[in-house]
C-alpha cells in the first residue's frame, strides 16, 4: 500500500476514535488562560471600623480576591510582542518562503502570505476570539464576545487592556494561517488559498486554540503544556501542509529536475527576522513583563541557537558541508521546538530541545519527506509539524523540576508526559481529518490547482500580472 493511501486510512481511524472519544470526561487542570474584568474604578474612602464591631468580625474572615489593575508595563510589553508577532509574519515569513521558491513564483508567495495576514485579524475579531475565549465547552467557545461585543478601552485581559491581548492573539491565528501556504507553494489558485484559509481557521484554529489555551477546553483541563503554540500552531499549520501536499499534488517536473531557492539570501533576511520577532512569540505569551517572559526569552535565544548548530553538524556529517540553507532551516526548527516549552523549562533544558530538535527535523525534510512520498514545497511539515511534535512531547520532561523545568513539587513525568502525546495525538486527528474535508470542499468549487500552462509560466504573471524581478 502507498504512502498516501496509509495516511487517507489513518486519517480515517482517527476520525472515527474522535467520533467515540468526544464524550470522554477531561482531568481539570489549573491552566494560565487570562481572566476578563473591568477596570476597577476609584473606591470609596471607608472608615475604619469601630472596635466593638471589630470583635465581632469573624476570626477568618475569607480574602477577598484582589482586583486587576491596569500595569502599564505589562501593556507596553504586550504591544511591543504583537508588532514583533506582525515583524515575523510581513516580512519575516513572507521573505523567508519567497527565497525558496523560483523566481517566477516570488510575488505569488508574498502576496498568499501578506493576503492572509490582512484578513484573518478581521475575522478574528468579528468571531474568532468570542468562539477561542469566551467560555464555552471543550472545542468551542461562545458567540458572548461576537464583534468583541461588551469590550470596551477600560476592559481588562489579566493586567492589560482586553484589546491588547485580542490584538496579540489575533497574530497568532494569522501567522498560522500563513505557515500552511509554504506546502503547495508555486501550484496553488489564488482565490483556493483564501477560501481554504477562511474555513480552515473556523474549523481547526479556533477549535485547537479553544482547546488548547481555553479555560473549559479538552485539553487546557487536561493540564496539556503549551506555552504559545506547538500544538495550535506548529502542528496544526504542518499537518494541514502536509494534507494540501498530497490533496494539490507535485509541481511539474518535482523529482525530475532541479527546483533550488531562487534566492538564499532573502530567506536568510527572513529567518533572521523570524528569529527577531520570535521573542514576541514566546516571551509575549508570558502576558506580562515578568520573570516569565525572562525565561522565555533567554530559552528563544538558546534552543534557536542549539538547532542551528546540531543542524548544520548533521549536515556536514551527511553532505561533508553545511548550508546556508540549513543554517536557517535549523534555527526555524530550534524556533518551533521551543515554541510549547519556552514558559517551563530552564535554560539547559532548552539547549538539550533544540540539540534535540535540529538533526531530527533534518530528517524530517529529508528521509521522512522522501518516506512521505509528498511535495511539501518548503517543508512546513518536516520543520513545523517534526518540530512541533517534538517540542511538544519534550516539554513532558524538561518541565520536571530536577530538569531546570517549572513544574511543581510533585511534577509527575509520566503522567505529564501522557497528557502531551494525547494533545499531539489529537492534533493530528482533528486537523488532518478537518484539512482533508476542507481540501475537498474548495476543489469542487474552486478547483486547488492552476492550469499547467500557469505553473510553467509562473504565478507571478498568470495570477498577478506582474513580476517580482526585471532582469
Amino acid at each position: 500500500m502507498s504512502i498516501k493511501k496509509l495516511f487517507a486510512s489513518a486519517l480515517a481511524t482517527g476520525a472515527l476514535l474522535m467520533a467515540v472519544g468526544v464524550g470522554m470526561p477531561a482531568f481539570a487542570q489549573e491552566g494560565t488562560a487570562p481572566a476578563t474584568t473591568e477596570a476597577p474604578a476609584a473606591a470609596p474612602a471607608v472608615e475604619a471600623p469601630a472596635p466593638a464591631a471589630a470583635a465581632e468580625a469573624p476570626a477568618e474572615a475569607p480574602a477577598a480576591e484582589p482586583e486587576a489593575v491596569l500595569n502599564s508595563g505589562d501593556t507596553a510589553w504586550m504591544l511591543t510582542s504583537t508588532m514583533l508577532v506582525i515583524l515575523m509574519t510581513i516580512p519575516g515569513l513572507a521573505l523567508f518562503y519567497g527565497g525558496l521558491g523560483r523566481s517566477k513564483n516570488m510575488l505569488s508567495v508574498l502576496m498568499q502570505v501578506f493576503m492572509l495576514f490582512s484578513l484573518i485579524p478581521i475575522l478574528w475579531v468579528i468571531y474568532g476570539y468570542s468562539m477561542v475565549f469566551a467560555g464555552g465547552g471543550s472545542f468551542y467557545g461562545t458567540f458572548d464576545k461576537l464583534f468583541l461585543s461588551g469590550i470596551t478601552p477600560d476592559t481588562l485581559s489579566g493586567t492589560i487592556p482586553e484589546y491588547v491581548f485580542v490584538a496579540f492573539q489575533s497574530t497568532f491565528a494569522a501567522i498560522t494561517c500563513a505557515l500552511i501556504v509554504g506546502a503547495f507553494a508555486e501550484r496553488m489558485k489564488f482565490a483556493a488559498v483564501i477560501a481554504f484559509a477562511v474555513l480552515w481557521f473556523t474549523f481547526s484554529y479556533i477549535p485547537m486554540a479553544h482547546m488548547v489555551w481555553a479555560e473549559g477546553g479538552l485539553l487546557f483541563e487536561d493540564g496539556a503544556l503549551d506555552f504559545a503554540g506547538g500544538t495550535v500552531v506548529h502542528i496544526n499549520a504542518g499537518i494541514a501542509g502536509l494534507v494540501g501536499a498530497y490533496m494539490v499534488g507535485k509541481r511539474i517536473g518535482f523529482g525530475k529536475e532541479a527546483m533550488p531557492p531562487h534566492s538564499l539570501v532573502m530567506t536568510m533576511i527572513g529567518a533572521s527576522l523570524l528569529w527577531v520577532g520570535w521573542f514576541g512569540f514566546n516571551a509575549g505569551s508570558a502576558l506580562s513583563a515578568s520573570g516569565g517572559a525572562g525565561l522565555a526569552f533567554i530559552n528563544t535565544i538558546l534552543a534557536t541557537g542549539a538547532a542551528a548548530v546540531a543542524w548544520i553538524a548533521a549536515e556536514a556529517m551527511l553532505k561533508g558541508k553545511g548550508s546556508m540553507l540549513g543554517a536557517a532551516s535549523g534555527a526555524v526548527a530550534g524556533l518551533v521546538a521551543v515554541t510549547p516549552a519556552a514558559g517551563f523549562i530552564g535554560p539547559m533544558g532548552s539547549i538539550v530541545l533544540g540539540l534535540v530538535a535540529g538533526p531530527i527535523c533534518l530528517w524530517g525534510v529529508s528521509g521522512l519527506k522522501r518516506m512521505l512520498g509528498a511535495d511539501d514545497a518548503f517543508d512546513v511539515f518536516g520543520v513545523h509539524g517534526i518540530g512541533g511534535i517534538v517540542g511538544a512531547i519534550l516539554t513532558g520532561v524538561l518541565a520536571a523540576p530536577s530538569l531546570g523545568g517549572t513544574g511543581e513539587a510533585d511534577f509527575n513525568m509520566a503522567h505529564q508526559l501522557m497528557i502531551q502525546l494525547k494533545s499531539v495525538g489529537i492534533t493530528i486527528v482533528w486537523c488532518g481529518v478537518v484539512s482533508f474535508i476542507l481540501y475537498k470542499l474548495v476543489d469542487m468549487v474552486i478547483g486547488l490547482r492552476v492550469s499547467d500552462e500557469a505553473e510553467r509560466e509562473g504565478l507571478d504573471i498568470t495570477s498577478h500580472g506582474e513580476s517580482a524581478y526585471h532582469h
